[in-house]
């Protein structure tokens, strides 16, 4: 059974789509309240020019963000960086106009890049009559039949009189909860679509966050040009907030960099695993309704993303692609971008400019390849579809799983299974933790994951020595195990990229920093279990006495349990370092003469109280020096020296 999702863990973009002047940016108004026309130009001739967008709550209390693209042909390229990243598309039809150019046009693009959902709405019914409405219905179901619209359901609605908008808010939360919930655990990617500056704050960027998550101090790459920077504020639907995950509009504000070095169509993302390119091997595939075949070496505008460019189309078998054909191709590009297996792009010509078709993404970053070469051909087809390859694409939905789910997942044997990997390994694509295993992509992401969380955890403990084990291991996904998390770890370790200090992790160099009150409360602490010796009082006591709060003592005994000055016994009883020395002298002294050792005698040799006591012999229990046996103790692994 599916564990029920909460509408803050599901994050959802819905866009629009459809001719020009059919409704769509009315539409959104009339559900959001919203005018999504920014630009003077917009609202002077009444269409959209650039990108809008809106927060939307549905009736179930989901707020989804809405992309509302421009539907004129001369703003087809604006069209394309809104739409790569949407979950549900509202194909938008004038009711009084049917099916237009543009309207063909965005149903080609949409069903090339492979958009998981879709609604029809009809709009403006208050202006049609009842069977005109369905002579038009049905226009638009043949112009869907073979797309992913096929079997879409359709609303009519009216974004004047309010007519059918009720309806349609109930149809798109029911079909937002058949998608299903995005993976926030990959690496971070953000294809920006608008950038600008903000008195007082600096370089903004927004874009929709196609995998994983930010927060604010978060390090990110731009990339073009490859710059690392800082996050200094995340805000969702214009809301300062602790985190954005997958799926969500985001607005970013980057420290320390120069609004005039991006540009729409760079990426920001985790550092070290998005890499540029400027040659892609893709599965392209051309429109039946392409106007002519695409010859060796034809150059196309390539959108992928937010970014255009345009590349040479290098047809590896063939000298000539005809309409409604799809072959394995390699792209050369003009300028780089960031591509990453799998990506779904769409090409126009490139004069006049048409769409004529889209692909996927095989390989992001290929070598070059001779043309007419079987053995090349037969690599990208295997690239392409076979089990080496379809057990990466799996492993990076997982992030981090067995070889015996990936059985499962692939219906292979634990041998040929094991064969793919071990070649994954070789090659760098995939990593074995212990009992599981992880794309090389998964690994990066997770190690700067946990360098970020020991740097966000020294600047808001700057007295504690590290951060605990447990606290790092929940920066990363759940369902990673122990020992994988201890494997990742020992790496980081080997790396000297993390030092470890008895429980505690910390960064190369780190030293904890009291501040000038700390620093003479730690002294007063100190002192006092100094003074006490071994008849040093329970916590409460001792921190009463010297006036500091629980909150205080905890970060300062965590400082002078990680100095060796205290040593903590439980959670009540510790003891100053000298006191615990000359305690543990004893211990010793005893036994060379001693066969065992009661509580009552190790309370007359210390001459401390019955509880001080107990609690020092179990801690040696527990260190393994002593062993209780009855109601006497003998000595087990005693420390030399």
């Amino acid at each position: 059974m599916n564990k029920p999702v909460s509408p803050s863990e599901r994050h959802v973009i819905i866009g629009t789509a459809g001719h020009v002047d059919h409704g769509k940016t009315a539409l959104i108004r009339a559900l959001t309240g919203v005018e999504t026309d920014r630009l003077k130009e917009e609202k002077a001739r009444g269409i959209s020019i650039d990108l809008g967008f809106a927060p939307f709550r549905l009736p179930g209390g989901l707020v989804a963000g809405v992309v509302d693209v421009p539907g004129h042909e001369r703003f087809i390229s604006n069209m394309l960086s809104g739409i790569g990243g949407i979950d549900l598309v509202l194909l938008v039809v004038d009711v009084n106009e049917g099916v237009m150019p543009q309207t063909r046009e965005h149903l080609q693009i949409l069903d090339l890049l492979r958009i998981p959902r879709g609604i029809i709405v009809l709009t403006k019914c208050d202006l049609a009559e009842e069977e005109w409405i369905d002579i038009v219905e049905e226009e638009i179901r043949e112009e869907v039949a073979g797309t992913f619209l096929e079997a879409a359901p359709l609303a009519r609605v009216s974004s004047v009189t309010g007519a059918g908008l009720k309806e349609l808010a109930a149809l798109i939360e029911k079909t937002v909860h058949s998608l299903p919930v995005k993976d926030t655990d990959g690496p971070m990617r953000l294809p920006i679509d608008r950038h600008f500056t903000v008195a007082g704050f600096g370089t903004v960027i927004t874009g929709t966050l196609l995998s994983g998550r930010v927060r604010p101090g978060d390090q990110v790459e731009v990339l073009p040009p490859g710059l690392g920077v800082r996050v200094r504020e995340v805000q969702v639907h214009g809301k300062p907030v602790a985190e954005a995950s997958a799926g969500q509009r985001v607005a970013l504000n980057l420290a320390g960099l120069d609004r005039e070095l991006i540009r729409r169509g760079a990426v920001v993302a985790t550092p070290g695993v998005f890499e540029q390119t400027t040659c892609v091997d893709a599965r392209l595939s051309l429109l039946a309704e392409a106007p002519r075949p695409l010859r060796f070496r034809d150059p196309v505008h390539l959108y992928l993303g937010t970014a255009r460019v345009v590349g040479l189309v290098a047809l590896l078998d063939r000298d000539l692609m005809q309409p409604g054909e799809s072959v394995i191709a390699q792209i050369h590009l003009d300028r780089p971008l960031v591509a990453h297996r799998e990506d779904r792009f769409i090409v126009r010509s490139y004069s006049p400019m048409t769409t004529i078709g889209g692909g996927r993404v095989l390989d992001p970053k290929p070598t070059k390849h001779r043309r007419f070469r079987a053995d090349i051909m037969a690599g990208l087809k295997e690239l392409e579809s076979g089990e080496k390859s379809f057990l990466l694409q799996k492993l990076g939905e997982q992030q981090a799983t067995t070889a015996k789910n990936l059985e499962l997942l692939a219906g292979l044997s634990k041998e040929r299974v094991e064969t793919h990997l071990r070649q994954l390994e070789e090659e760098g694509l995939a990593w074995q933790l212990v009992d599981q295993w992880a794309t090389s992509d998964a690994l990066a992401s997770w190690r700067h994951r946990l360098i970020e969380a020991a740097t966000r955890f020294h600047e808001a403990n700057p007295l504690l020595p590290g951060i605990p084990h447990a606290t790092l291991k929940g920066a990363l996904p759940d369902k990673l195990s122990a020992k994988a998390f201890q494997k990742l770890l020992q790496i980081l370790l080997d790396d000297a990229q993390l030092v470890q200090k008895s429980e505690w992790l910390q960064l190369p160099g780190w030293q904890p920093k009291p501040s000038p009150r700390q620093a003479e409360l730690l002294r007063k602490i100190e002192e006092a279990y100094r003074e006490e010796g071994v008849l040093a009082k329970n916590r409460k006591e001792m921190l009463d006495r010297l006036g500091v709060s629980d909150e205080e003592a905890d970060v300062l005994l965590a400082y002078l349990f990680a100095e060796g000055r205290l040593v903590k016994l439980n959670e009540e009883s510790f003891l100053h370092a000298e006191a615990y020395a000359r305690a543990l002298a004893l211990l010793k002294t005893h036994f060379d003469t001693q066969q065992t050792l009661t509580l009552a005698q190790f309370r007359d040799l210390l001459g401390s109280a019955r509880k001080q006591v107990q609690a020092l012999l179990e801690h040696y229990d527990g260190l393994k020096f002593t062993r209780r046996v009855g109601d006497e103790r003998v000595a087990w692994k005693l420390p030399a020296g």
